[in-house]
């Protein structure tokens, strides 16, 4: 058992998006938005909070899901420091800590949708905002550092072992003939979800769901011939 266990996560680790590819990343990531974040903010004013959790999620998503929409550079950056801001802005005008905190993170959650910057983490920072005891440039100035730190990194990283970050999705292939529509097997999304070697934050299963639901679709207006 402890064998087969051990074969099982070493096998998984491996792969241009194993998960010791992803947890390398964000040691290096972390590692350097922290080195950076010291370096330019060495005053002990910031000694408290030269490192801001929230960020540690984010470098998950960069490096573990570099393809997915909420993994992107302007989501990272636009998404946890617009929350930030929502959350100071909140806590200052709100006077109970839990209305605050809940407005808060509605107001950001709304306005990361608007500005096409969804971005878990942006929830934590809506929090931090709203709670936070030191003023904003206390929190928005090492928040910034610590984001573009994890940002060059993921940059650098992720192109160089093997995925285009900020993502690029694949050319698609021309469409077939008209009136050609096929049914497609399982071990077809298996064929191409091994091809893509990419981790995606949705389920295979999901996938199968989402697919046959447009074969169904296409089916039926095939069938249905031209509009008249």
């Amino acid at each position: 058992m402890p064998y087969r266990f051990l074969a099982s996560a070493a096998s998984r680790a491996t792969g241009r998006l194993g998960w010791a590819r992803g947890a390398a990343g964000a040691l290096i990531g972390i590692g350097f938005a922290a080195a950076l974040t010291h370096l330019l903010l060495p005053g002990h004013n910031f000694e408290a909070q030269w490192m801001i959790a929230s960020v540690g999620a984010s470098s998950v998503l960069v490096f573990a899901l570099p393809a997915s929409p909420l993994a992107q550079p302007w989501p990272v950056l636009g998404g946890s420091m617009f929350s930030a801001l929502v959350g100071l802005g909140v806590g200052q005008w709100v006077p109970i800590p839990e209305l605050a905190c809940a407005l808060a993170v509605g107001l950001a959650i709304a306005g990361m949708s608007a500005t096409r910057c969804l971005h878990p983490p942006g929830g934590a920072c809506a929090l931090l905002g709203t709670l936070a005891a030191h003023g904003w440039i206390a929190l928005l100035l090492p928040l910034g550092l610590n984001l573009l730190g994890i940002l060059a990194i993921g940059w650098l990283y992720n192109n160089l072992t093997g995925h285009s970050w900020p993502h690029r999705m694949p050319s698609a292939p021309p469409k077939p003939l008209q009136g050609w529509i096929p049914n497609y097997e399982t071990g077809d999304l298996d064929a191409v979800l091994e091809e893509w070697d990419e981790v995606l934050d949705v389920s295979r299963d999901d996938l199968d769901a989402l697919f046959r639901a447009v074969e169904r679709r296409a089916q039926r207006r095939w069938q249905q011939g031209p509009p008249i």
